[in-house]
């Protein structure tokens, strides 16, 4: 890591009163990075896309693709209309860090999806919102409003040819809307399905136009690499996973929240001197990186591991959203995956047979272990199922689900095991 993180200092969620007012915002000089690139000729679509790609901005919504390479996967203009869509979905459990930047700095956000539309020629953008966020869409909505008085949105922007309107859409509580293709069913007022790829979202998304889709944190990093250079970004954290992270971490620890520190950070120090330790000084069963559907990890393998793409994957698990869930020494990991389950079996959407039938069989089978009326013949048979969902569904919902009990079953077995009839059977 080339910086301290002892010594960073927030830019995503600065300490600065009243940042989410436009006149805050702009004196602090909030759309700058908009100015820059509308008048300096140096910056075209094309420099704009190899900055953000230079810079290396991952995905922050799980899936941890270069932002500018995903950007540069836009075709050429034909004249019709291009979408832009801002994924602020975030039902994952244990993920709620892009509702800090709605609430702290929405024009922070906005900036990033105007450089965004200029790069790729954007004629709107939709900010997809859950629809229990409701008090954070009010927040966006005034956010939106406010820019749109000051000229930063609507035709003729900041007296140039550059016209981009935005929108706010609420969900309506559907998991499986956080995909980027159920989303854009969503936002077309149907069902929330996944869609087969190909045609990717760049070649046929919204209404059957170019579209892109990001999340809320990747595009509020936006501004701030084109402000400071690519350069900047890459000497926050690790080479190949930069930048700042919005860290949202909850369970057993003593000061839960959203904090902002560079990539790669490692999970000790997150855990013992950011959240200020376990509960009670009790020591760590297990840690859920990313969101429910990463991998659980043991609390004896979390020595030196760090927060980025590559040090999580050594482990065997992943980034996800940098929602890290701590449990305690004293959990009960079958009741932790068994309530995992549930979510998954409850938020499937049923198109695809393995997910809509896989989802229902795990939460059974963890339900009735759970219970300690399992058998441990029930343990192989998870692996099985979980076998027998993995990619082979539309969506990565099936695989969301199988990853938890997989590797829950197979790093604390001893915990399934004690919870399973000790049944014989006889051979004839």
């Amino acid at each position: 890591m080339a910086q301290d993180w002892k010594s960073f200092n927030p830019v995503l969620i600065p300490n600065i009163p009243d940042l989410a007012k436009i006149d805050v915002y702009e004196k602090n000089g909030g759309y700058s990075a908009l100015k820059k690139i509308l008048v300096d000729e140096k910056w075209d679509s094309k420099s704009v896309i190899n900055e953000v790609k230079e810079a290396n901005i991952r995905g922050r919504g799980g899936a941890g693709f270069n932002a500018g390479m995903k950007w540069s996967f836009m075709p050429e203009p034909d004249g019709g209309p291009r979408y832009l869509a801002a994924n602020g979905d975030e039902s994952e459990p244990g993920t709620f860090k892009d509702r800090k930047i709605f609430e702290f700095n929405p024009h922070l956000f906005i900036e990033g999806c105007l450089i965004a539309a200029y790069a790729m020629k954007i004629d709107a953008v939709y900010v997809y919102i859950r629809g229990e966020y409701r008090e954070f869409i009010k927040m966006m909505d005034k956010a939106i409003d406010d820019a749109y008085k000051k000229g930063y949105l609507g035709k003729g922007i900041l007296g140039t040819d550059f016209s981009v309107d935005m929108y706010t859409h609420s969900g309506a509580g559907a998991y499986i809307c956080g995909e980027e293709t159920s989303l854009m069913e969503s936002l077309e007022g149907k069902r929330g399905y996944p869609r087969v790829k190909p045609p990717f979202p760049a070649q046929k998304g919204l209404w059957g136009r170019p579209t892109t889709i990001n999340n809320i944190e990747t595009l509020a990093n936006v501004p701030h690499v084109i402000n400071n250079g690519a350069s900047w970004f890459k000497s926050i954290g690790p080479d190949s996973h930069p930048g700042p992270v919005l860290y949202g971490i909850s369970g057993h620890v003593n000061k839960p929240g959203v904090y902002e520190l560079p990539s790669g950070m490692k999970i000790t120090d997150l855990i013992n001197e950011v959240c200020g330790g376990v509960r009670n000084n009790k020591g760590i069963k297990a840690i859920i990186p990313g969101g429910a559907s990463t991998p659980p990890i043991r609390g004896d393998v979390i020595d030196g591991v760090t927060m980025d793409a590559d040090g999580l994957r050594e482990v065997g698990t992943l980034m996800g959203t940098a929602g890290m869930l701590v449990m305690d020494e004293d959990t009960d990991i079958v009741d932790v995956i068994t309530r995992i389950s549930h979510f998954f079996d409850h938020e499937s959407c049923g198109q695809c047979t393995p997910c809509r039938d896989g989802t229902g069989w795990l939460y059974k089978l963890m339900s009735r272990i759970n219970r300690g009326e399992g058998e441990m013949r029930d343990l192989d048979l998870l692996i099985d199922v979980c076998n027998k969902m993995e990619g082979r569904t539309i969506c990565a919902l099936a695989d969301a689900a199988c990853w938890p009990v997989r590797n829950a079953v197979e790093r604390f077995r001893e915990d399934f095991e004690a919870k399973c009839k000790k049944t014989v059977y006889a051979v004839a």
